[in-house]
């Protein structure tokens, strides 16, 4: 749909009530093309046809409908209770009621008393029971705040106008609740926002000056000095500091950096300044798609949220419908007396409600996917929250995933004969060996040029630079021909024998590494081995994984038997798949989801991005300033540590604890009440007392996952 696109945040969006309010309020406004309501985040995105209506004026018309836009950024969005209409109208209810009662035991006329007691319903019954009346005539539901309508109203026509008083001033403060209960879930969000410094100090026309960070352009040049916020991403041009990505990645020690090397908006710069290169605004930088993407994921909802919805649209009928019955067949069928039944049926009514029951799922589920966000797991919506916690199987690519993704030296070894020449030293040796490889792009010839580098070695000068395809390389080094590569380019083509080497190759081999041999035509000169090496926290990761229920971890990678066999070993493994294609490791995953149940895949998010889709969680490791890898995972791990998806596990299981202790003790206060209600053993504030309790209980319970 063609037209501008408007984010706007706004206050007192607490619920689907509010947000079904919001959008009948928008729909059919001249220039308003389309509408976009996330509840949980407070956010309403607009696309308008500028030609017919302004930012400003919608603006306005927000206003007009009690959702006001959020000046500043990043702010709670909900107002002073001083200031918030349903804690106004709910604390006026609860005066009228406290004078309706000090009334009546004071002596005065029936007809005072009525009075304030009916102010104080209307009061209190004012916002819950114009959603009611509109989600019926408008949807056509019958809803939660239908039922406690129903029940304050028959109370008071009954002649007890304290109990239906009591029942919409209670249930009223449960409903102005609710908003601040949003708040608090949205509090991990709005410290994500609020990790953007406002301004930039920017490099223009020879001048730093500042702008506002919404004001940063791809390619300006910004300064961030110690101690401050990154404004958005962007890549070193010159300075070194320390910078914490915790906010961002979840690491938890700073990470170096230098020229050349990326910085994501929202982390910490450390000791140093730094000057940077804006690789993206603000609005597209890492930091807000986080934000934008946690705030998509919370309106996702899990199959559990799903049922207890549908579950609620059509229990809410039933008790109504129940309701109605319990008044009527007594008395018609059994001679039961009217006021009794239609009292019970009251009761009953308000006993049934499932509002506790309702709330459990979401405000739960919303608050895990914030703190997960917050520690640097973002997870994509409620459903994979809960197929997390089922996971049995982790499958992990090797590459990038345990490994670094990069090759690096890891021993070098003089052969004897060699070595017993004077000047003969491993010095020499990767002097030699740096200026061969130092004209191949070659992964391996990468490594020993930048591991001779970072021994301080001089780079040899090396004269005639010929590349020998799938063998290795050759050339001239203080006149005499030498040669780098593989055994079996001095086995096989010079002729040369490395039996007092074979030992040695044979141990390194074994251990994953591959071996590279340097020499010359008549004997070799000694070998450098070269292994993609582990992450340091592989092994941790690896058992924090076993640790948090994971029956068996499995390896799926591209590499060949012996080099997957020995890492698997290093860092316990319980199976390894080698010499995989991209389609291979789909199978596998296939495999294992048929033999096992649920399995997460580990990987880059680009590479295995079938097997990804294979399985029931796909997760993405390192997606920080990655795009394919935000947008295709299920979970991404923003940072390049695995002992996250050990996190986010434990996190998952924890969550759906949580769940479960709040589906039963709503149902069992459910059943109690109604048990209670059904034999005259509890009167309506009995019910009411306990209905709310109840409610804040589950509430109180859900937000525990906000704790990290």
């Amino acid at each position: 749909m063609s037209g501008k696109q408007v984010e706007l945040y706004v206050e007192n969006l607490d619920c689907e009530n509010d947000a079904a309010k919001l959008k009948r309020g928008l729909t059919g406004t001249p220039g308003v093309l389309d509408v976009t309501v996330y509840p949980k985040a407070a956010k309403v995105i607009l696309t308008l046809d500028e030609g017919r209506t302004s930012p400003d004026a919608v603006q306005e018309r927000l206003e007009g409908l009690g959702f006001p836009v959020r000046r500043q950024r990043g702010k709670a969005g909900t107002v002073s209770p001083w200031k918030n209409p349903k804690v106004l109208t709910s604390l006026a209810s609860g005066a009228l009621l406290l004078a309706g009662w000090l009334v009546a035991r004071a002596g005065f006329p029936p007809a005072v008393t009525w009075g304030l007691y009916l102010a104080s319903l209307a009061s209190g019954a004012y916002y819950f029971g114009r959603e009611a009346l509109e989600e019926l005539m408008l949807e056509r539901e019958v809803g939660i705040e239908l039922l406690m309508l129903v029940a304050a109203v028959v109370a008071t026509l009954m002649g007890e106008p304290m109990e239906g008083a009591m029942l919409a001033f209670l249930y009223s403060i449960s409903e102005a609740m609710e908003g601040y209960t949003e708040q608090k879930t949205r509090g991990a969000i709005a410290a994500l926002m609020e990790l953007a410094p406002k301004v930039a100090l920017v490099r223009r026309d020879g001048r730093d000056v500042e702008v506002p960070v919404e004001e940063v352009r791809v390619g300006d040049t910004f300064l961030v000095r110690p101690g401050e916020a990154v404004p958005t991403d962007g890549v070193v041009l010159s300075g070194t500091s320390s910078v914490n990505q915790a906010p961002v990645t979840g690491e938890s020690v700073p990470v170096d950096k230098g020229e050349g090397t990326t910085v994501f908006a929202g982390s910490i710069n450390g000791e140093g300044s730094l000057e940077v290169k804006a690789t993206t605004t603000y609005a597209n930088n890492t930091l807000a798609r986080i934000i934008h993407l946690v705030e998509e994921a919370q309106e996702k909802k899990g199959e559990s949220q799903r049922f207890i919805e549908r579950f609620g649209r059509r229990y809410s009928p039933l008790v109504l419908l129940a309701g109605l019955l319990l008044a009527v067949i007594p008395p018609l069928l059994f001679h039961g007396d009217w006021g009794t039944w239609l009292a019970r049926a009251v009761v009953f009514v308000v006993a049934a409600a499932p509002c506790a029951l309702v709330i459990s799922v979401p405000i739960t589920l919303v608050a895990t996917l914030g703190t997960a966000a917050r520690r640097g797991v973002l997870i994509k919506g409620g459903t994979y929250v809960e197929q997390l916690a089922t996971v049995k199987v982790v499958a992990l690519d090797k590459t990038g995933t345990l490994t670094r993704g990069r090759p690096d030296v890891t021993d070098v070894r003089l052969f004897s004969a060699w070595a017993a020449g004077p000047g003969n030293t491993e010095a020499k040796l990767l002097s030699a060996a740096a200026g061969l490889e130092r004209y191949s792009q070659h992964p391996l010839a990468l490594a020993i040029v930048r591991h001779a580098q970072q021994a301080g070695v001089q780079v040899a000068e090396v004269q005639g630079f010929q590349s020998l395809t799938g063998a290795g390389a050759t050339g001239r080094y203080e006149g005499t021909p030498l040669y780098v590569g593989s055994p079996a380019l001095f086995q096989e083509k010079l002729g040369v024998r490395l039996d007092a080497l074979e030992q040695e190759l044979a141990r390194l081999q074994a251990e994953g590494k591959t071996v590279v041999v340097l020499g010359d035509e008549k004997s070799p000169w000694g070998l450098v081995a070269i292994r993609d090496t582990l992450r340091p926290n592989a092994r941790a990761a690896i058992a924090a994984l076993h640790a948090a229920g994971v029956r068996k971890v499995v390896m799926l990678t591209g590499d060949n038997e012996r080099t997957a066999q020995a890492l698997a070993r290093e860092v316990g493994i319980d199976e390894v798949h080698s010499d995989l294609k991209p389609e291979d490791k789909a199978a596998q995953v296939r495999e294992l989801t048929r033999t096992h149940g649920n399995v997460a895949m580990v990987g880059d998010g680009v590479n295995d991005a079938p097997a990804l889709a294979e399985a029931t969680i796909g997760v993405a490791m390192g997606a920080a300033g990655t795009d394919v890898a935000l947008e295709t995972a299920d979970v991404a791990l923003m940072g390049d540590n695995l002992e996250r998806l050990a996190y986010a596990l434990k996190l998952a299981q924890r969550n759906h604890a949580v769940v479960r202790q709040n589906l039963a003790l709503s149902a069992l206060v459910i059943i109690v009440m109604v048990a209670g209600a059904l034999s005259g053993a509890f009167t309506l504030p009995v019910v009411v007392v306990a209905h709310e309790l109840s409610e804040f209980v589950v509430i109180g319970s859900g937000l525990r996952m906000l704790r990290a």
